[in-house]
């Protein structure tokens, strides 16, 4: 067992500066980089009806991602991290997707919503 003990000397800190480097706080996207640049492509097109959104869910033990593409026979494209198609668990003039994720409705657990376009027409 380790212990640390931190000595602080008694300042007045509303008008004094540390005399050490504090690291800037930084947001780290837990976003992949490709589906983020998909998100950016989605904002670029007009809004849709139902609006555009994009889930995270944990599916066969990796994290995935559904883009909602709105209305009309539009397939609900599953990705991985990588941004390599996976699946359409629905969607498409059936209604079912294409067929290659017929288990995504029982296994997948959905994780977030991580981004929904809240633009208006």
């Amino acid at each position: 067992m380790a212990i640390f003990i931190a000595c602080q000397r008694k300042t007045n800190t509303a008008t004094t500066q540390p005399s050490y480097p504090i690291a800037e706080e930084t947001a780290v996207s837990s976003i992949p980089i490709c589906i983020q640049q998909k998100i950016d492509s989605l904002k670029q097109l007009p809004v849709s009806n139902p609006p555009s959104q994009v889930d995270e869910y944990d599916y066969n033990g990796e994290k995935v991602y559904g883009f909602s593409l709105g209305c009309c026979d539009m397939f609900y494209a599953v990705y991985n991290a990588n941004c390599n198609y996976i699946c359409a668990p629905s969607g498409g003039f059936t209604g079912r997707g294409d067929g290659l994720c017929i288990d995504f409705n029982e296994k997948a657990k959905l994780v977030k919503v991580v981004w929904k376009d809240e633009r208006k027409k």
